[in-house]
């Protein structure tokens, strides 16, 4: 008889059930092979799934792998978040502050877990500091949006990469943010030309420093109510076109409003005499289901 896997669901990125970033945790993968991941992540149909395996080395707390529907991707942040206070919680009760590190196709991923009360926040700091890979015309990235070329705030398009490459897009105010989507044939031509499979567009927010959306249809996301990674690499378009000092700069970003998910995401980030030199991510999450799976066959 087949074993069964034990799955947990988190929504992350939130305090409330059913609001921020829905995430599938699979425990006790190591014996999964790559194809049969890919098959349960399609099957779960989120964002993302993250499978939980023994570490390489005993003195870190697990590998993990992460899939889109589509594919495998090397870091992505709503996962990190959710498996970690997932791992943290289950291990600890009460009150208490712990370090969990995972490793991730990216590279190592320490993690910080605190709870008080009811309240679980985990902080990680990003694996790859962000570079730019590319740009795109504005032109192509308005019609790609459904948005006239003056909705595009003055900054320039950069793609930029750490782990996962995003097309950066800045929007002029949230009516426009709101109004985005994206259309064809113009956004296939926008993510061919800036050599990604998503777009983070961005605007000033109304309560917080920037409301958020990101796109990656292509990738089997036609819209995410929360994501971290990008979140992170953020902090590269955001020194790039100066908004960042010298020094520790703390931002709250707000996510998945457009979806009925809303999603908060606090960025810290800091910059070493004109450069980064630490990107961290802190948000929660909630548990809201868990089960069994039987496995698909190994071979398909």
């Amino acid at each position: 008889m087949t074993a069964t896997l034990a799955f947990h669901t988190l929504d992350v990125f939130t305090d409330t059930p059913y609001s921020g970033n829905p995430l599938a945790v699979v425990r006790d993968a190591g014996h999964l092979t790559t194809a049969q991941m890919q098959t349960i992540a399609r099957e779960f149909n989120l964002s993302e799934t993250i499978f939980v395996m023994p570490p390489r080395d005993p003195a870190h707390t697990a590998r993990v792998r992460i899939f889109f529907p589509t594919a495998e991707i090397p870091f992505a942040g709503h996962p990190t978040v959710g498996c970690a206070i997932h791992l943290a919680t289950e291990a600890h009760r009460g009150d208490f502050t712990t370090r969990i590190t995972l490793e991730e196709e990216a590279g190592l991923v320490p993690v910080t877990v605190t709870r008080q009360g009811e309240t679980v926040r985990a902080e990680f700091t990003a694996p790859v500091i962000p570079y730019s890979t590319g740009s795109a015309p504005r032109d192509l990235a308005a019609s790609a949006l459904d948005l006239p070329p003056e909705a595009l705030a003055p900054h320039a398009l950069r793609a930029l990469k750490g782990g996962p490459a995003f097309l950066f897009i800045g929007i002029t105010d949230l009516a426009a943010l709101a109004h985005a989507r994206p259309i064809e044939p113009h956004w296939s031509a926008l993510m061919a030309v800036a050599g990604v499979d998503g777009a983070f567009l961005y605007t000033p927010g109304d309560g917080v420093d920037y409301r958020t959306r990101m796109f990656s249809p292509t990738a089997g996301i036609p819209e995410d109510p929360a994501t971290g990674s990008a979140s992170a690499i953020f902090a590269g378009q955001l020194l790039a076109e100066g908004a960042l000092t010298e020094g520790e700069t703390r931002l709250t970003l707000r996510q998945g409003v457009e979806m009925g998910r809303p999603s908060d995401i606090w960025l810290t980030a800091v910059v070493t005499n004109g450069a980064l030199s630490e990107i961290r991510i802190k948000g929660g999450a909630v548990p809201v289901s868990s089960g069994h799976l039987t496995p698909p066959p190994a071979q398909m």
